[in-house]
């Protein structure tokens, strides 16, 4: 499912590389989440740790290098915020539950995870199975969000 995420002129740069060797999810934990030690729990709780990437350079960007729009190469996060999306909702068909962890060291993950040259780290994804059914925040209205002209 995760594969079929809209991306930038179909480009696809998204890549997961799962971690579930506990030997490096503990080097993540204990090296690259900045001190932030809520995220660092997490990822030594969880049985699967999901390093998103995505293939810089290419989303955004028109075959002889220019940006093709104002939004220039931010529509790499853009396209890796979609297929994290995605995933995390693949995982939820499946009974698995999922967490976005964005306070990382990114350099630190790239090397702990040994990440191939020519990608950068989007998003780390804690994953399991829910020991329970969690309560959904409160969310903003409808009328909030939408408007009309």
């Amino acid at each position: 499912m995760a594969s079929f995420a809209p991306s930038w002129k179909n480009s696809q740069t998204a890549r997961y590389v799962v971690v579930d060797s506990e030997e490096i999810k503990e080097k993540i934990a204990a090296e690259a989440v900045i001190g932030f030690e809520h995220n660092a729990e997490i990822i030594r709780k969880c049985p699967a740790l999901v390093i998103v990437t995505c293939v810089h350079g290419r989303s955004g960007f028109e075959r002889d290098g220019s940006y093709s729009t104002s939004k220039e190469d931010r529509w790499e996060v853009f396209d890796a915020g979609i297929a994290t999306q995605t995933f995390c909702l693949a995982a939820h068909a499946n009974g698995l539950g999922s967490v976005i962890l964005g306070i990382f060291d990114e350099e630190k993950v790239i090397e702990i995870a040994e990440i191939p040259e020519g990608q950068v780290v989007c998003g780390l994804v804690a994953l399991g199975y829910p020991a329970d059914e969690p309560k959904a925040p409160r969310r903003k209205e409808v009328s909030d969000l939408l408007s009309f002209r």
